[in-house]
């Protein structure tokens, strides 16, 4: 008996839609991540793309526990003395609040190019709407798989 590895003919990409509202940032970017990656299927191969489109919504109202919307997060212009850094308190009220989400769900997924590509699949929207209706998008319920993934305040 061989091991099984995927082809891309053999390679099934579902559309998945979660909603963000109340979630626990790092518990919703592992199943992210996982789902991006394609872990949650038998036929899991490490070096393909098999994960699914996923889409966000609902990004501006995630859940942040502890003092983590006071740690700052750090970037570099390129330039001397271009260290610059925004907390996440500040970029969620900010212009583009999906960038915390999109942010959590890159550190989440293992390093390379493949990671870039699994990024790809990955949509993010502050608000409620989304242009993917065409796709017919399953629903996915993270908040109901664990009383830990939702935060009341």
């Amino acid at each position: 008996m061989k091991t099984f590895t995927a082809k891309p003919a053999d390679i099934v990409k579902n559309w998945i839609i979660i909603d963000a509202e109340g979630l626990v940032l790092g518990r919703l970017a592992s199943v992210v991540a996982a789902r991006l990656r394609g872990k949650h299927q038998a036929s899991f191969t490490p070096h393909m793309d098999m994960g699914d489109n996923v889409i966000i919504v609902n990004a501006e109202k995630i859940q942040l526990t502890g003092n983590k919307r006071q740690k700052p997060n750090y970037w570099h212009t390129g330039h001397p003395g271009g260290i610059k850094s925004r907390t996440n308190q500040q970029i969620l009220e900010g212009a583009h609040p999906e960038r915390v989400v999109v942010q959590a769900v890159k550190r989440m997924l293992p390093g390379g190019p493949l990671s870039k590509q699994h990024m790809t699949n990955l949509r993010v929207y502050s608000g409620s709407d989304h242009p993917h209706e065409a796709q017919s998008p399953e629903i996915l319920d993270v908040a109901s798989k664990n009383t830990k993934n939702t935060r009341s305040e």
